[in-house]
């Protein structure tokens, strides 16, 4: 299907990060190269401004993505490029996910050392309260805390010694071309990612003429696995800062996923492995959710509160 050509030239928001702008050049540049002009108009959101708090103690919801969709409700703008882990799963009335580009790696990384090589009481920096508590289950002598800022500020706290090693998303440093700094990726059994991680989305207004254009960026089987993800994280309570993973891949004609739920301290994990029939990913999604509430994964997210 050939791809509608924009009348005008389309403003993309995005927020003003070194990633942030990778990742809208690059849908920029796929647009392009359909001959869609386009332009980039830099959003600073609240997450932005915070840059001492905790994620998790911030608010969770929207923290990077507010302002972005306000700015697109008030059509100051024509779409949104977001990292799709950082969006709520409810989008504002009038917005939706035009399409999500094919994913990039969706695992998490550890730069500066392995996990088995770091020495007892070693510091490990993240903003992410799943990773925080993953990594407490699996190696409770580490002293996890919090850190800030962009990647390449990250990366110079760790090189300054400030941490013995950080966590970030693989799909991030990839995009940045930082590959040769990850000292390990983990698998899913070790770290579950957050639902979406490594997937872009691309927002609009409904049924304007950017939504018609962008449809034809969404990658069906990558689409299909993150809807799966997000619909046990929607039944979970929808926050992207709980400390929930969740990961599906397709198979033939089989989705399977992942679900896992931790205390933010580490002491107790829930995990569902599930598959089903690809075509109804929410279903799954949703049904994951629900086994993993019956285990009493409500009381493990009360604790986050």
């Amino acid at each position: 299907m050939l791809m509608p050509t924009a009348t005008r030239v389309l403003t993309i928001g995005s927020r003003g990060s070194q990633l942030a702008l990778w990742q809208a050049r690059f849908i920029a540049s796929l647009l392009e190269n359909a001959g869609v002009a386009t332009r980039i108009e830099i959003i600073k959101t609240t997450g932005d401004h915070l840059q001492t708090a905790s994620l998790t103690q911030a608010g969770g919801k929207g923290l990077f993505t507010k302002e972005i969709e306000e700015a697109l409700l008030g059509h100051a703008i024509d779409l949104a490029v977001h990292s799709l882990k950082d969006l709520p799963t409810e989008s504002p009335e009038g917005l939706t996910i035009a399409a999500i580009p094919e994913r990039e790696n969706p695992f998490d990384a550890m730069v500066g050392n392995t996990l088995m090589n770091l020495r007892a009481g070693a510091r490990v920096g993240t903003s992410s309260g799943r990773r925080a508590a993953q990594l407490r289950l699996l190696r409770p002598d580490l002293l996890i805390e919090p850190v800030r800022g962009n990647v390449d500020t990250r990366l110079r706290k760790q090189k300054a010694g400030e941490f013995d090693a950080i966590l970030l998303a693989a799909a991030g440093l990839r995009r940045l071309g930082l590959e040769a700094e990850i000292a390990q990726i983990f698998t899913p059994d070790q770290l579950c990612p957050a639902p979406g991680q490594g997937a872009l989305a691309i927002q609009t207004r409904l049924q304007d003429e950017a939504y018609a254009v962008c449809q034809q960026l969404n990658h069906p089987a990558t689409s299909e696995a993150v809807r799966c993800e997000r619909a046990l994280l929607s039944r979970l309570g929808g926050g992207c800062q709980l400390p929930v993973g969740a990961f599906a891949q397709r198979s033939g004609e089989l989705l399977h996923l992942m679900g896992v739920v931790v205390a933010p301290d580490g002491s107790k994990q829930l995990r569902v492995s599930v598959q089903g029939k690809s075509g109804a990913p929410e279903e799954l999604g949703q049904s994951a959710a629900a086994e993993l509430l019956s285990k009493g994964a409500a009381q493990l997210l009360t604790a986050c509160d």
